[in-house]
Formats: C-alpha cells, structure tokens, sequence
C-alpha cells in the first residue's frame, strides 16, 4: 500500500509540485506556528507539517519516501534496489545497467545534467535590521548524501552567507555550485518576529499608541521608523485603526516600500483629579453621541 502520511500533513496530492508544497507549508505554518496559535494540537499539525516538508521539499528524499515510504531513510534490503543504486533529483539510477550516458543520450545533455544536480534547498531565519541593512551570516547545513549502500548520511558543512539589502521574507538566495555535488543552493529567507514592525510585502507596519486628546486634536507625535525616530502629522479627529503613510520608509526594495502608522487611541490608566474635572466638564458641554446610529 502506498504510503501517503507526508503528502496529507500538508493536505496535497501525490502529483502536487514543488510550488505547491512549499504553498501548503506556508499556509499550515501561518495558521499553526507556536507564535500565533499555542496550544498542543495545533503544535501537533506544525509538527507534523515541519517533518513532512522537509522530506517533501528535497528531491532526493521525496524519491526515496515515495518509493520505500515510512522506510525511506532506512538501508536497502537486497531484492529492491542493488546497492549501486543512486538517487538523483528523483531518478534512481543502478549503474548496473542505467549509466549517465545512456540518460544523457536519452534524455539530452542539458536536461540530463540538471536532473542529476537538482538545487537543493535550505533555510534561514534573519533580523530586519539584517534584512534593511545587509549582513553576513555564517550557515552550518547538513546536506543528506546517499552512499554506495543506498544509505542516507548528513553530509556537515559550513558557508558564509551574504544577505543583500532590501531582502524580502519568502525570497530564494541562489549559490551556484554550493550544493551537494556541484548543485546550486536554494537558501529561503524568513524573518524572526519583531517587537515594533510588521512586515507585508515591502511595507512596514508600526501599531503607534496615541492619547484621547492627540487624536481628537491632532498635532506632531514622535513614531519610530527603521532609520530613527519622526515626528509625525496625526489629523485632527484621528480615528482608531487609522493608516498614516511615510512614503518609501519601507524595505530598501528597487522600488522602496512605505512605512504605515496605524493609529491605537490609549486611555491614560489613572486620571488626576484635574483631568478626571475637565472630562466631565466635556461630558456636560458637547452633545457628540457616538451611539446615534444606534436610536439610543
């Protein structure tokens, strides 16, 4: 019976692509990720997601699972496969009787030599201020190998990375020849949450807290921004959840992203007794009815 357990952690077909298992993945991690949803169970399905797309995403090891199954790592018994098989970007080559020149004959030589060397794919989390600013990061990776026995190894290496300014979350960093035998290097680049800004696409988000009285009449309050702190405009009859737009404070992109201050009107937590008077005496000389709509 085929084993089928990995393709449904991610909820995808046996035939899904490699777009769509990194797209599955992406979307269990943003539901199920311990930093948005805490709880065992959905630590359980991120589990269970995380195992299943780091086979899945690797050529080599979704040949192997999709052949042997839960068995996919483990020795070759003789009968199967002989022990000169080789898996390379999904094929699995017995130089018994399969060589590479046959294939290159058959399938043609450009073609032939890319299977052979599929990119391989590693991963890497990184500050924004190493996204804005650029940086070099020193990665340790363990490249899975296949030795003359059909057993699966952890090939230790170590390389150093540069990140380039304006990098985004989501984008491939390519290292040509960096790979397992000659292949080239696909590094993901994902951020480490951030205690003021949040990133979408090339814009930033700053939640900015205002006071009662900022928003109603407006003036220039202080808002952080990558570069160092502003004063910014807030409109007079500011309103909760309200965007204010810093053009080109975004991600260093070719095409800078914006910065966006989204308004939070916070009451003061305790009131003196000089500002407790003059709320009442507001109370008592506007008419303003924010339940109007409401016929009450």
């Amino acid at each position: 019976m085929v084993d089928t357990a990995l393709y449904q952690a991610l909820g995808i077909p046996m035939d899904a692509s490699a777009d769509d298992i990194k797209r599955a993945y992406r979307k269990i991690a943003r539901k199920y990720h311990p930093d948005v949803n805490p709880g065992p169970e959905a630590d359980a399905k991120f589990k269970a997601a995380s195992a299943a797309y780091d086979v899945l995403r690797d050529p080599e090891k979704r040949a192997a699972y999709d052949r042997y199954g839960a068995d996919w790592d483990q020795p070759r018994p003789e009968g199967g496969p002989t022990g000169n098989t080789r898996w390379r970007g999904g094929f699995a080559f017995d130089e018994g009787d399969v060589n590479a020149d046959a294939f290159r004959d058959f399938f043609g030589t450009a073609f032939s030599e890319r299977a052979m060397r599929p990119d391989q794919h590693a991963a890497v989390t990184i500050t924004l201020e190493d996204a804005i600013a650029g940086a070099t990061r020193s990665l340790t990776l363990q490249s899975p190998q296949i030795d003359e026995t059909g057993r699966m190894t952890l090939q230790t290496r170590h390389i150093d990375l540069s990140i380039p300014k304006g990098v985004l979350p989501g984008q491939q960093l390519r290292l040509a020849g960096q790979g397992g035998g000659g292949a080239d290097l696909l590094i993901e680049v994902s951020f480490a949450p951030h205690p003021v800004y949040r990133v979408e696409g090339r814009d930033l988000y700053v939640t900015l807290p205002v006071t009662p009285w900022e928003a109603a009449l407006g003036g220039k309050v202080p808002m952080p921004t990558p570069a160092g702190p502003v004063d910014l405009t807030v409109p007079a009859n500011a309103r909760q959840g309200q965007k204010l737009r810093l053009q080109g404070r975004g991600m260093p992109t070719a095409v800078p992203g914006d910065l966006y201050a989204v308004l939070q009107i916070v009451n003061p937590p305790q009131l003196s007794d000089a500002a407790r008077d003059l709320y009442r005496q507001l109370a008592r000389t506007d008419t303003f009815n924010p339940r109007s709509k409401l016929g009450v």
